[in-house]
């Protein structure tokens, strides 16, 4: 590790000190990002913040934390502009804290779709992202913006990112985003009774609810539980009620 990570003020210091105090905190029952991403953010100096979780049974980005984000936007992304991102999975690949600059220079950006009706319109110009695995599982990842008037991230910002990560991966890949806490009541109902083995015409006819409505439950249960299929999301739930 570079020497850059120690260009902090004492204010910075303790905030550095904080966010790896409560990631290795054995109690994690909060939100990581809701607790701790707003103060990397602040860290590492950035303007706008944006967290995604990939989700493998769509093939895609979803449940979206943003920070100084436009919720259209953020909307936007979500419908259009994350299958027209010229560098995301590029960055995505890396699993490591890296400049956006890596895979694509500003000059090619700036005359892309995505930056002129999507990043420009919330002001990201400089970036660094963060993409992180655990055990095969994508986790959230993290991606920190500043606005064009601003200085770009320096070494600094990939070098603290690079120490945080570790803490950042242990952490998402045991909070309540990966337990039955994280479902709601009716979610819970028929993840239980999947892990029971019924079908979904049981499960409609036992919690009196329709079938589409089943299907939409099981859905928000492997995106929230971080499954891939129906066997898994069985497994990992009954894991989780014992």
């Amino acid at each position: 590790m570079t020497g850059h990570i120690y260009d902090m003020s004492a204010q910075e210091t303790r905030l550095f000190a904080k966010i790896i105090g409560v990631l290795s905190s054995g109690h994690l029952d909060f939100d990581v990002r809701e607790e701790v991403f707003p103060d990397i953010l602040t860290l590492l100096r950035g303007d706008v913040l944006a967290s995604f979780e990939w989700s493998n049974r769509s093939n895609c980005y979803a449940n979206a934390y943003t920070i100084n984000q436009n919720p259209d936007n953020v909307a936007r992304y979500h419908k259009w502009f994350q299958y027209r991102d010229p560098m995301t999975e590029k960055l995505r690949g890396l699993r490591r804290a890296a400049h956006v600059e890596e895979v694509i220079s500003k000059s090619d950006l700036s005359k892309t779709e995505f930056y002129s009706d999507f990043l420009a319109r919330d002001g990201m110009h400089h970036g660094v992202n963060l993409f992180m695995q655990a055990d095969g599982h994508e986790l959230a990842d993290l991606r920190i913006w500043r606005y064009r008037n601003r200085p770009d991230f320096s070494e600094r910002e990939i070098d603290l990112l690079t120490v945080i990560a570790p803490f950042v991966r242990r952490a998402l890949s045991i909070t309540p985003a990966a337990s039955l806490n994280a479902l709601t009541d009716r979610e819970r109902d028929v993840a239980l009774l999947i892990a029971r083995g019924c079908s979904d015409k049981d499960i409609a006819r036992v919690l009196g609810i329709g079938f589409a409505t089943v299907r939409t439950h099981i859905g928000n249960c492997l995106l929230k539980l971080q499954c891939s299929n129906r066997a898994e999301l069985a497994g990992q739930v009954s894991r989780l009620s014992h």
